[in-house]
């Protein structure tokens, strides 16, 4: 749980050569309301109108940028990234089930994101980002201006690090923060180490509309007893290295305490950021914590397998279209 700071450039990752078509884009903005704060994020979803470059940063995406969707009764897949991260860090995914025939919206966490780092060292996300999760299936199956595409009994989860903990809460998992004492020996003063001494209040419900899981190299602060009530299949990957309080351990214990055994994928070679995009050159040598991975390791190779694995997973279980 030690402070990431992914930055900008890490949430701008892109690869289009992982792209075979194009798929539409739009920034979105969920409104401030009783639960939380405004949200701001992306999505991408199928499109019959022809791409154009969208400069972002040094980077570029090929996308109809702000076009009508394509199709009828799509499957929704909603994105949690890790802490610090960024509602764009996990782009070749999204645009590869979007070319399948998934819409696909993600968020940055507030005060949990690379912009705003306000909350990331206290309780408070743990909370707030599973109500993220929900208030945006809600903004984006009634208020999206496109949500008429959307088929509201197809909803997926996509989440990574501390985006696969909310995913697992999402879905019926409840915490036990008090195992994150764990990462209190070395840095007692952090405020969620005196935190969660205190009583916490109790934890959102789970949203029953969400059907299936992909969960990605997850924080764990969860035991047996907290993970029972997960019904829905889940697709779980496991890095070889873990890193940033994830450790192939832990994800171990997940797998084994599912009630229901997930599809699981343990990635040799891996470590905890090789599940990001790959990085192009001029984001390796920015970031090089982020974008190098152990020699042999290759990102790019692996993200091909793992976004094709992905996206049979949701059609398996979304019934998703074929693709365009």
């Amino acid at each position: 749980m030690k402070s990431v700071r992914h930055g900008l450039l890490a949430g701008l990752l892109v690869i289009s050569s992982l792209c075979a078509h194009a798929a539409g884009f739009a920034w979105i903005s969920v409104p401030a309301d009783a639960e939380g704060p405004a949200l701001k994020g992306a999505v991408w979803y199928p499109s019959a109108t022809a791409p154009t470059a969208l400069a972002l940063g040094p980077f570029t995406l090929n996308v109809a940028k702000d076009a009508p969707v394509q199709g009828d009764q799509l499957p929704l897949v909603v994105m949690s990234h890790g802490t610090g991260g960024s509602a764009l860090g996990h782009l070749d995914t999204a645009m590869t089930l979007a070319e399948a025939g998934f819409v696909v919206a993600a968020i940055n966490h507030p005060g949990d994101n690379f912009e705003d780092l306000s909350q990331q060292m206290h309780v408070a996300p743990f909370y707030a980002r599973p109500r993220d999760i929900s208030r945006l299936i809600s903004w984006m199956t009634r208020n999206w201006p496109q949500a008429s595409h959307i088929n509201p009994q197809a909803i997926g989860f996509f989440g990574f690090s501390r985006g696969g903990y909310t995913g697992l809460v999402s879905i019926g998992a409840v915490p036990d923060l008090k195992q994150g004492a764990a990462f209190c020996v070395h840095q007692p003063d952090l405020p969620f180490c005196t935190e969660i001494k205190g009583p916490l209040p109790p934890w959102p419900p789970a949203d029953t509309r969400i059907k299936a899981a992909v969960i990605v190299d997850p924080l764990s602060v969860f035991n047996a007893a907290g993970l029972a009530q997960i019904t829905v299949p889940v697709q779980l990957w496991a890095s070889a290295y873990g890193g940033d309080g994830v450790t192939p351990e832990s994800v171990a214990a997940i797998r084994a305490a599912l009630p229901h055994a997930p599809e699981f994928y343990s990635v040799a070679g891996a470590g905890h950021f090789s599940f990001l995009a790959p990085c192009p050159a001029q984001m390796a040598a920015a970031r090089p914590g982020l974008c190098n991975d152990r020699p042999g390791f290759d990102r790019v190779a692996f993200h091909q397998h793992f976004n094709a694995q992905v996206t049979t997973f949701f059609q398996s279980h979304l019934a998703a279209p074929a693709a365009h």
